[in-house]
């Protein structure tokens, strides 16, 4: 096989991932479900760069998004308030038709004693939301792990997202939104403290 064969079949001369052959012949063949001709020229290279594309959308299969989490600091300068990331872009896709899932996060936590970088919590989104997912179940793993591992106080997840597999079939209905928010400890059982967060999140009336 020449070096340019083994390009077009995903492999690694050129340093890319190799694309299993099984894999691209099922993206061949749906292809030709689809209505088109796989070996019609500019799709020749399509089953191996959609086979790369994927193993770069789902790989947070192959991480641990709460390894994030495993260096903390005690010192945080007599802080004891609320510690919020606004605004985090993330990109997922959808586990019943495999459809884009695009928005933001809002991640917050009431540390106690530990906090962790604020990258961590960006990292730990993406973790999770690269793999097959429902937006509901995103939401709840990320507020989850940061809970389980960092122990604060109180923690407040806010997901809001758009998702193809409604805007661009089904029902097609374009600029319609999702929210799902997680609150757990002092946001769930206080709501003064629960208006707060909501508030620093741009989310409160």
């Amino acid at each position: 096989m020449s070096m340019e064969d083994e390009d077009i079949a995903g492999g690694s001369a050129t340093g890319k991932i190799a694309v299993p052959q099984h894999v691209q012949d099922a993206i061949r063949t749906l292809i030709r479900w689809s209505g088109d001709d796989p070996d019609r020229e500019g799709l020749l290279d399509t089953p191996a760069r959609v086979g790369r594309a994927w193993k770069e959308y789902c790989v947070g299969y192959e991480e641990d998004p709460s390894l994030h989490l495993s260096r903390t600091f005690e010192e945080v300068g007599g802080y004891d308030e609320i510690v919020l990331l606004k605004d985090i872009p993330f990109q997922s896709h959808c586990e019943h038709h495999m459809a884009p899932i695009i928005g933001h996060a809002h991640i917050a936590y009431l540390p106690n004693h530990r906090v962790v970088g604020i990258s961590k919590l960006a990292r730990v989104l993406h973790g999770f939301a690269r793999r097959l997912q429902i937006q509901e179940r995103l939401t709840a793993e990320v507020a989850d792990c940061i809970w389980t591992h960092l122990e604060p106080i109180g923690v407040a997840v806010v997901i809001q997202a758009t998702h193809a597999c409604m805007t661009a079939r089904g029902v097609r209905t374009p600029g319609v939104g999702m929210t799902t928010s997680r609150m757990m400890g002092v946001f769930r059982d206080d709501e003064r403290s629960r208006k707060e967060v909501l508030s620093l999140m741009g989310l409160g009336s």
